[in-house]
């Protein structure tokens, strides 16, 4: 679990709202709205599913739920979902039996989408997501009208993938590398839609400043040892290569890459990697050794997991209408600032 020190976090969470989707003109219930959801006048019970519960990140995102729901009175049941995709619906199903008014998801596998909102739907309870996108009509997210994407809580993958993307950038500059025998790694789960805008707007910010640098498309799970393994074999396949930049839609692509060249004999001077989260990346700079993990851009699981609480709580109980979107501040740190920005490091 990680979180940012007092003065952080009661400055740190700046949201930028979405516009609320409106009905399409198929003449569809509009997703965000959720009219059919009446306000409940008694306790607020919510249930907050995630995938990869055990991952530091969703461990302080679900730190954060719980600390919110605390404090507003509302009785939260956070449940693990693994990386199984048929326990969210199972487990959505879980919580209409328990009488749940509101749920939140972190999906597995986005292709669940429709079934979860539709099953939502029927028992005419709330439905939020919380940092991957959920499409109402279809499997993939990327090609859903905005009006049938469920309302998310989370972080903007662009902006989050423009600052790691210029972080790579000045770190390649630094060095002093040129392009010929350098290349790019760039490792995310493929079916994740805001891990591919991540990594997009990393080799957009990246371009801008470094042309001309191959980038190697690596397709993962998502975990370090997923990660380590994929680029393991990227770089066994490219032996001429001298110089590795890294990144990826999370700290466990990243610390995976960088742990795959560092065990292939590359050296640390010779790797760089700027993470997503700080969480894992932390751990490469407590020990003060050299490290291929130059930078990361430090995400705060507990701001979006209060914020997905505080919000789902505001429809309940308000009849607020929930933005198509809200997004939390992050802050780019490195093996000299990640304490003084509030990283815990566990």
């Amino acid at each position: 679990m990680f979180r940012v020190i007092d003065r952080r976090a009661a400055a740190g969470l700046l949201l930028t709202l979405g516009l609320t989707a409106t009905a399409c003109s198929t003449g569809q219930e509009s997703v965000s709205g959720a009219p059919s959801v009446a306000p409940v006048d008694g306790r607020i019970s919510i249930t907050y599913l995630q995938k990869q519960g055990d991952q530091e990140y969703f461990v302080g995102e679900a730190a954060g739920a719980k600390s919110k729901a605390a404090e507003l009175g509302v009785d939260l049941k956070v449940v693990n979902l693994g990386n199984d995709a048929n326990k969210t619906v199972s487990e959505v199903q879980s919580a209409i039996a328990r009488k749940t008014n509101g749920v939140i998801v972190v999906v597995p596998d986005p292709a669940v989408g429709p079934q979860v909102v539709q099953t939502a739907r029927d028992a005419r309870i709330a439905l939020l997501t919380s940092d991957d996108q959920v499409c109402a009509t279809g499997p993939d997210p990327a090609k859903c009208a905005k009006s049938d994407l469920v309302p998310r809580i989370g972080f903007s993958g662009a902006q989050m993938g423009g600052e790691v993307g210029r972080r790579a950038a000045d770190e390649y500059r630094k060095a002093g590398w040129n392009a010929a025998d350098t290349r790019i790694v760039s490792a995310w789960k493929q079916d994740v839609t805001v891990c591919g805008d991540r990594v997009r707007a990393a080799k957009e910010a990246f371009d801008a400043v470094v042309p001309g640098v191959r980038v190697i498309d690596v397709a993962t799970d998502n975990t370090p040892t997923g990660a380590q393994d994929k680029v393991a074999a990227t770089v066994t396949a490219n032996p001429g290569v001298k110089h590795w930049v890294v990144w990826g839609c999370n700290d466990e692509n990243v610390q995976g890459g960088v742990t795959a060249l560092q065990n292939a004999g590359v050296g640390p001077e010779d790797i760089d990697g700027v993470g997503l989260g700080a969480y894992l990346a932390c751990k490469d700079w407590s020990g003060g050794r050299p490290s291929g993990m130059k930078a990361a851009l430090f995400i705060n699981g507990r701001d979006v997991g209060a914020l997905a609480v505080q919000t789902m709580y505001d429809r309940l109980k308000n009849n607020k209408e929930m933005p198509a979107e809200a997004f939390a501040s992050t802050t780019m740190v490195d093996a000299a600032t990640w304490k003084s920005a509030g990283v815990t490091c566990n």
